[in-house]
């Protein structure tokens, strides 16, 4: 068995890769900022207006900017290289991401704890203070789209989580707001005896808890080796499958770290030649970076197929086994799986060439079908030296052999096996 490991260095633009990272870092820092302005804004108005609930919200703030400091140093970590992490150091992204779980879930409590608090006094609550609870409000929330839009486009499970943050922050910061606006107009609300804001702030909590648990459960499944997604792994599939050298995927498996995906897999090609295999493995790793965004590696193990069995194409001009002297026109084909050992037909069958109406490149378009197919052998009475059709077998690694014989039974068995 042959190991074919992918270099990303050499598939990967760096330029693009070193972006996103630096588009990561931006907002991470924005975050900061914002975090820390908002704490400052929110410890003063708590000072000055005595309210436990807008206290509870400078707290919020800060464990938000410490939060987001853990982002900037995680993230700048991530991305360096080590010989003692082979594999790179991109699971800090969700380490990070259980982390700010853990904050969601602190905050969660704070909300909960001041909700629930009765204050002796009532807090001396100004117009302007409304004005830059507001104003906090609305920035907090377009940062939150911001982040989880530039996330899901860096495929940065810590912007995501970034984001979803700041909108657990609005619905409390809400909560919040809606305490201070009622004390402001002296206005008390209550339903079955509770009062308005303790209602909103069970509320609040069960988003708090759905985010968190969003959160811890993603990047857990990332920290413990869970597979990529079925849907990511159904698309690697099916670009190795449409390699027309490769015969069987005897396995295949993924796994996240952070933003970026490892891939393996294990497959059986039609071919002895090692120059050749290595260069179908290369073909298949770029063709899977392309359509699949942020691999960091791609292994490949890679043996030749074992002749047991042997598929043989014959053009046919007719249902009864009489041999057509073209290729591109025949009519129909018979696909012959025959057993190498003893040579007996394993099974037969007689399709219709579904390209033989075409009125040009027939013959390519045929050829490629059969790859498909996957057979081994191509009999033909007509020489497709030159021609387009023998460049689409050679690629393929399908033998091509001109016969002589008008029957299907007596052309099979002049093939050499």
């Amino acid at each position: 068995m042959v190991h074919f490991s992918a270099n990303p260095d050499t598939h990967e633009h760096p330029g693009r890769r070193s972006n996103e990272t630096g588009q990561i870092l931006r907002v991470a820092v924005y975050a900061f900022l914002i975090n820390i302005g908002l704490a400052a804004v929110k410890t003063l108005i708590a000072v000055v207006s005595g309210s436990l609930a807008i206290t509870a919200g400078a707290i919020d703030s800060a464990t938000d900017a410490v939060s987001s400091l853990v982002v900037i140093g995680g993230l700048k970590l991530s991305i360096r290289k080590s010989e003692s992490f082979p594999y790179g150091l991109y699971k800090i992204e969700n380490v990070i991401s259980v982390i700010i779980a853990i904050f969601i879930f602190f905050a969660g409590f704070e909300i909960v704890r001041e909700a629930f608090s009765a204050t002796d006094q009532p807090p001396s609550i100004t117009l302007g203070f409304l004005g830059w609870l507001s104003v906090g409000v609305l920035i907090t929330f377009l940062f939150g789209r911001y982040a989880i839009k530039v996330g899901r486009r860096t495929e940065s499970p810590t912007l995501v989580a970034e984001g979803r943050h700041r909108q657990v922050d609005v619905v409390s910061s809400l909560v919040v707001l809606l305490s201070v606006l009622l004390n402001y107009f002296n206005i008390t609300i209550e339903v079955f005896g509770i009062p308005i804001d303790h209602l909103a702030a069970g509320i609040v909590v069960i988003f708090i808890a759905r985010a968190g648990w969003e959160l811890l459960s993603d990047g857990m499944r990332v920290l413990l080796d869970a597979s990529i997604d079925p849907g990511t792994l159904a698309t690697v599939r099916k670009i190795i499958e449409s390699e027309p050298m490769v015969t069987e995927i005897r396995w295949l498996t993924g796994r996240n770290a952070g933003r970026f995906c490892f891939l393996e897999t294990d497959v059986v090609m039609r071919t002895g030649d090692l120059e050749k295999a290595d260069q179908i493995s290369r073909h298949i790793e770029s063709e899977i970076r392309k359509q699949v965004p942020h691999i960091e590696r791609v292994v490949i193990h890679y043996k030749p197929r074992p002749r047991e069995y042997m598929n043989i194409a014959l053009p046919l001009a007719d249902t009864t086994g009489k041999v057509s002297e073209h290729f591109g026109e025949a009519p129909y084909f018979s696909i012959t799986r025959l057993r190498v050992a003893d040579g007996g037909i394993e099974r037969q069958e007689v399709v219709a060439n579904p390209h033989a109406q075409l009125p040009k490149a027939k013959g390519i378009r045929v050829a490629e079908w059969l790859v498909r197919q996957k057979v081994d052998v191509v009999g033909v009475k007509e020489d497709l030296r030159n021609k387009g059709p023998a460049y689409v077998f050679a690629d393929a690694g399908v033998e091509v052999h001109v016969i002589k014989n008008d029957r299907l039974s007596e052309a099979i068995d002049s093939l050499p096996k």
